[in-house]
């Protein structure tokens, strides 16, 4: 009996093992359309990477997007200079709603505010998507709906937009891709920062004297302090949110 109890615990670990040794990368490449963006992309999104001095595949990614712009920022961290290189800027291809943060359910507002990738989706009804945690715990203090903030916000293909980014079928087949590799390399969240314009440049300047909405402006003096940091630093800040749904830098 007890040789009998050792083969099985010998077995199902052994089956256990054989589970772990799986990685990421691998079950995602079972997917039809995982396995076209590796086939067309991987060299594309290397060369990205080697022109950049930066290592390849990534061990370590961070998204940014600019809502006015309508830009999209793919950076790396390199362990050579111990800071975060911008690889790629992509085009947004759509947008919907106005400047300003998400509020509630059905405004078509893009969120504002800093999140991570939640979902990695390779069967999404726009070829491929990424979802974000919207709403955070910052987005749920200070929704105008606390029944129904919103939800089910991604990064995708195609070129359609209800509060999601949308990127075309053929930049989200390198966007899914890198953070595939990221992720199969040991990244567990992904950051995304999501700002209704670059803080640095002429835009904020004529919001501020223009924009009536002093809540806004008050939650947009916050993000400018989260956006400050990496332009300082190259690196990502470690936020916490207080009880009024304010972001904390550290």
């Amino acid at each position: 009996m007890l040789s009998y109890i050792l083969l099985m615990f010998s077995f199902l670990s052994n089956q256990s093992a054989a589970m772990d040794s799986v990685t990421f990368k691998e079950a995602q490449l079972k997917y039809e359309r995982v396995n076209i963006a590796f086939s067309e992309k991987e060299l594309v999104v290397k060369d990205m990477f080697n022109e950049k001095n930066v290592e390849y595949p990534p061990k370590n990614i961070f998204f940014r997007a600019f809502k006015t712009e309508k830009i999209f920022e793919v950076w790396s961290y390199s362990l050579l200079l111990n800071k975060y290189v911008l690889i790629h800027t992509y085009p947004i291809c759509e947008s919907s709603g106005v400047i300003g943060p998400k509020r509630q359910e059905g405004d078509g507002q893009v969120p504002e505010g800093f999140y991570k990738i939640s979902i990695f989706n390779p069967e999404s009804n726009y070829f491929l998507s990424l979802g974000i945690n919207y709403p955070n715990r910052s987005d749920s203090i200070l929704t105008t709906n606390s029944s129904a903030p919103g939800s089910d916000i991604y990064i995708h293909g195609n070129c359609l937009s209800i509060g999601c980014i949308p990127l075309t079928d053929d930049y989200i087949k390198e966007v899914y891709l890198m953070a595939m590799l990221a992720k199969s390399s040991g990244q567990e969240q992904i950051d995304v920062h999501i700002f209704p314009f670059k803080f640095s440049n002429h835009l904020y300047d004529e919001w501020l004297v223009n924009y009536k909405n002093t809540k806004i402006k008050n939650f947009w003096f916050n993000l400018k302090e989260g956006y400050n940091f990496f332009e300082i630093n190259k690196l990502l800040p470690q936020i916490s949110i207080s009880a009024e749904g304010k972001y904390l830098f550290h």
